[in-house]
């Protein structure tokens, strides 16, 4: 059974991500920081098991990849928000979004690729965002964390590609989450009708990306926008 270590999988689609993965036969392990009521529910659901980690805190990161151990397959999904004009966000709201959505990823896919590389195999997949492709007004940091995410992916699949590791990321669109839950009725609708399919997107949907990539044999270094076709 191939092991899965999933970051920020307790709600949203993290908890999509959980369930798709534990219903296909995977050990899926998930950590989690805002929402122990919903990972432990979820863990109960799912088998999976959950771990708390400040993902802005390399010891804590360290800590729980102790616990958690090796794993086949790494799901970078853990992220922050913060939507402002650029010249209103503060230092610290800026070096918080950047440490949890970017360099605990390249932290994680630091300490963990040794393994994946001993074995000659491992794929991780890297979740960002359609903003880290096309960008969003009020949501410059977002947007620049998410594409530097896609600039590691490329990168890092092309180190570690003669090792057996193949390195992939999704780009969801405006999907219905957490992360959305304060914009006007009136916005969502007007996200729905820039998307050629005329809808936002499901976490189920990002999740049903992911296994594609976890299953696949010979794709790396992509980037997949699942968006509706927003970014067109």
């Amino acid at each position: 059974m191939e092991k899965v270590l999933i970051t920020g999988g307790s709600v949203g689609i993290g908890a999509a991500l959980v369930t798709a993965f534990a219903a296909g036969g995977y050990e899926v392990r998930f950590t989690y920081n805002r929402h122990q009521e919903q990972a432990e529910k979820l863990a109960a659901q799912t088998g999976a098991v959950p771990f708390y980690c400040e993902l802005e805190d390399a010891a804590s990161i360290d800590c729980v990849l102790n616990q958690a151990g090796a794993a086949d397959i790494l799901i970078n999904n853990a992220g922050v928000a913060w939507t402002g004009l650029v010249t209103d966000m503060d230092k610290a709201s800026y070096r918080h979004l950047m440490a949890v959505n970017l360099d605990a990823c390249f932290y994680i896919c630091q300490q963990m690729l040794p393994a994946m590389i001993r074995q000659k195999k491992g794929k991780i997949i890297n979740v960002s965002s359609i903003w880290g492709v096309v960008g969003a007004s009020c949501e410059c940091a977002y947007s620049a964390s998410k594409g530097g995410m896609i600039a590691f992916t490329k990168a890092l699949a092309k180190e570690v590609g003669p090792s057996g590791v193949a390195v992939n990321c999704i780009c969801p669109g405006v999907i219905e989450t957490d992360m959305i839950a304060s914009l006007r009725i009136e916005d969502k609708k007007a996200l729905a009708e820039a998307t050629p399919l005329m809808r936002l997107g499901k976490p189920e949907e990002i999740a049903q990306a992911a296994l594609f990539l976890a299953q696949s044999t010979f794709i790396t270094g992509q980037v997949l926008c699942v968006d509706g076709g927003f970014s067109l």
